[in-house]
């Protein structure tokens, strides 16, 4: 009985720390993003996002010349009580007081700074970022050194309202087509049902890239290129053989007295499918609208192809990828704009979540 105890709670050890090091490995570069995407310019480029966080650091206190206290580079030099050569002191040497003296500098125009190791944080944040990427207005930013630089803003608005218009309509049409599937093949009887149904599974496995040109040509011969309808298309093409697996498993263990009596009372298929077997179903069709959703939000690849690059309809990740050629260091302006991109889908997630577990397991287990 102890061992058993022991091997359970061993068990349940190490399945939770296997959950918390998964979980630290996908908050922590999240946390990181989040906080530069609210850092200044010049200390996102010298230093990293953690040192917001309270730590230790050395501190110039004073700055000492080295002719005036008749120091010679080339030979080994005391200060502050502590020896060193011009290599060590370019690194920083500690003295015995608990300090550190670094040169700055070149040999004959150089300083040497004493520091002092301090608690510090770098709280420094700003709005200008995300006023930056959002507004399209062009931003002055002042060097260290005094000059300024005029930076052009990139306007993130446009995008972000093609994005909208691309995932929602791309979301909630292949949901409409597969419930309506996946309640044909869950409850209708007709011929070749088995036969339709294993081929619409069998379309899992057929990669999405091998589609590409033969719909781009359909469209072009269609004139619909170009245009919000072709991606639309495309998704659902994409998304309708997932959406009639995960539906139809939902459906088909729905209890078969309820619809019965609904057919005896003198219900057609639509009344029990608009009635009942929709409302019940809404686990199912909130777990699919999460996976595509985000599907459609993070892709890449189908907007470019079917979209090209066309100013007025291009979408979120289009314009991100385009920032990323156009301000590849520009980490402040970067960062905020990747996290602008994923609020939305965390607003999806976290608002369907209660159904996403249910809906993905629904059917996979009888009894």
């Amino acid at each position: 009985m102890a061992g058993g105890t022991r091997q359970k709670w061993t068990s349940l050890i190490m399945v939770n720390g296997m959950l918390l090091v998964l979980v630290l490995l996908w908050t922590i570069p999240t946390m990181g993003l989040f906080i530069s995407s609210w850092r200044e310019r010049f200390d996102i480029q010298t230093s990293g996002w953690w040192t917001v966080i309270p730590h230790k650091e050395w501190v110039q206190t004073t700055t000492l010349n080295p002719k005036e206290l008749g120091l010679d580079p080339n030979e080994v030099m005391n200060v502050e009580g502590a020896s060193a050569t011009f290599e060590a002191l370019r690194e920083g040497v500690e003295t015995p007081n608990g300090k550190r003296v670094q040169w700055i500098g070149n040999k004959r125009l150089g300083r040497i700074e004493v520091q002092e190791e301090e608690w510090v944080t770098k709280w420094n944040f700003t709005t200008e970022n995300y006023r930056q990427v959002l507004q399209g207005k062009d931003f002055e930013y002042q060097r260290a050194d005094g000059t300024v630089e005029i930076v052009p803003g990139d306007n993130f608005w446009g995008a972000i309202f093609n994005s909208i218009t691309v995932a929602i309509p791309a979301t909630i049409i292949p949901i409409l087509i597969a419930a309506f599937a996946a309640y044909g093949f869950a409850w209708m009887n007709f011929s070749g049902r088995r036969l339709l149904f294993i081929l619409v599974v069998a379309l899992l496995v057929v990669p999405l890239q091998i589609a590409l040109v033969p719909l781009l040509r359909d469209f072009a011969s269609l004139q619909i290129n170009g245009t919000f309808l072709s991606v639309w298309l495309a998704h659902t093409g994409f998304g309708l053989p997932l959406a009639v697996y995960l539906l139809f498993n939902y459906i088909s263990t729905l209890p078969r007295e309820m619809l019965e009596s609904a057919f005896i009372d003198g219900a057609s298929h639509f009344t029990v499918f608009t009635r009942l077997v929709l409302p019940l179903s809404v686990p199912a069709l909130a777990s699919f609208a999460i996976f595509q959703f985000l599907w459609v939000w993070n892709d890449y690849l189908v907007a470019l192809i079917f979209l090209g690059g066309n100013k007025e309809t291009e979408v979120l990740t289009m314009r991100l990828a385009n920032l990323v050629g156009s301000r590849g260091n520009d980490w402040h302006l970067l960062t905020a704009g990747a996290f602008i991109t994923m609020i939305l889908p965390l607003v999806v997630f976290f608002s369907l979540q209660r159904y996403f577990v249910r809906g993905l397991l629904a059917g996979s287990v009888k009894g």
